[in-house]
């Protein structure tokens, strides 16, 4: 579909990785614990915004390598099944983070939105990760239509899941931070599910 390969794969990757706490989501539980739904939105549009910028450019990137190289392209491709099994890795291998939420004077959106954009903005994996995602599901035939349709993809599928957060409540995220067995459990099965991914994108392009 969109002319995405293994699209059912790829639409499953975008809500798996979405499900692995990074800075971005807990610059979006932090604005929301401390300030509400307002500051969590803002805090979920500064975190995407952030997000885009970097897609713009890796999707600029591998349009002129689609062009130009389609072998360099085919390891690109490898790359990136090479970067999901090390980020799954990664993920196993890193400690758990401590919450540190606490309630705080009224600060607007505008502020986190700020806040959550230089978050985002600062990160240069983020642009690595794109670089190496979008390959894994185009075809050397891709058109840049196809990379917009990914980039859009990307971006309904974060607000959702984003703002879901902000509305459940972050109460509600911290009592399950609070449990450590559960938030380990989670953090395994994410890291696993991204090595199965690595996995399988690696033997689909062969």
């Amino acid at each position: 579909m969109f002319d995405i390969q293994n699209y059912t794969s790829f639409l499953a990757a975008i809500v798996v990785f979405q499900l692995v706490p990074g800075a971005g989501t807990l610059a979006i539980l932090n604005a929301t614990a401390r300030n509400g739904i307002g500051a969590g939105l803002g805090a979920v549009f500064g975190t995407l915004v952030g997000d885009f910028v970097f897609m713009v450019a890796a999707a600029a990137g591998l349009a002129a390598v689609l062009n130009a190289n389609p072998i360099f392209f085919q390891a690109l491709q490898w790359f990136g099944a090479t970067y999901l099994c090390w980020l799954g890795l990664q993920i196993l291998r890193s400690p758990l983070a401590q919450d540190t939420t606490a309630t705080e004077p009224h600060k607007s959106a505008w502020r986190y939105f700020r806040q959550a954009c230089a978050v985002s903005l600062t990160n240069p994996k983020v642009v690595l990760f794109f670089v190496a995602f979008f390959p894994l599901f185009l075809r050397p035939s891709s058109s840049n239509t196809t990379l917009v349709a990914m980039m859009a993809h990307v971006t309904i599928i974060s607000f959702l899941y984003q703002a879901g957060l902000v509305l459940v409540g972050n109460a509600m995220a911290r009592r399950l931070r609070a449990i450590p067995y559960v938030r380990k459990i989670a953090t395994n099965l994410a890291g696993i599910a991204l090595i199965g991914f690595g996995i399988k994108l690696a033997a689909s392009n062969r």
